[in-house]
């Protein structure tokens, strides 16, 4: 799974071959089939696994202000996406580039993974909403898919240009302004 992992981050669904997934775990090409049926079976895990180390916890710690946890929650995910210079984005967003013609399952689980990461947002919103801290005519749901979408947009970008730019104006244009009240 680490193996497979990696090379579908490094080299998309389409870039990497079950050959290459079991090259890089170390073990024989006729293993794989012990334990997937497919090389989409495989996809589908991957996918569920990606989104366990996009620390959700950060999210979900009820102690802190709904807002600075989304705040929070991006920077990490910016400082991973630095770390690695800027290349292999996230996993959601290049697989629904690749693979959202082309294979209703994995479509599915991206559909499935974003929205629950959109509703995820959106509940935060509604806890700062109900705070006082953002607007009553706020639409929290509209705003948590935005977000996931402006972010996913910012990561596809930073990949083209190699910088922190893109990331810098998510923050500045739908970060900062939720923190700020504006």
């Amino acid at each position: 799974m680490d193996a497979a992992l990696v090379q579908f981050h490094e080299r998309g669904y389409n870039g990497c071959g079950v050959k290459d997934i079991t090259d890089a775990a170390g073990v024989p090409k006729g293993s794989f089939y012990n334990h997937f049926e497919s090389k989409e079976a495989l996809a589908l895990e991957t996918l569920r696994l990606y989104g366990l180390s996009r620390r959700a916890e950060l999210l979900a710690d009820a102690s802190r202000d709904p807002l600075e946890r989304i705040r929070d929650h991006f920077a990490f995910l910016s400082g991973e996406l630095a770390a690695r210079g800027f290349t292999g984005g996230c996993m959601f967003g290049n697989f629904a580039n690749e693979m959202g013609d082309q294979s209703p399952a994995l479509r599915h689980a991206v559909e499935t993974r974003l929205g629950a990461w959109s509703d995820t947002v959106a509940g935060l919103l509604e806890e700062a909403k109900a705070a006082r801290r953002l607007g009553r005519s706020i639409d929290t749901e509209r705003l948590g898919r935005y977000l996931i979408n402006a972010w996913e947009g910012a990561t596809l970008r930073a990949r083209v240009t190699k910088t922190a730019e893109p990331i810098s104006d998510f923050f500045a244009v739908a970060i900062d302004p939720l923190l700020n009240g504006s």
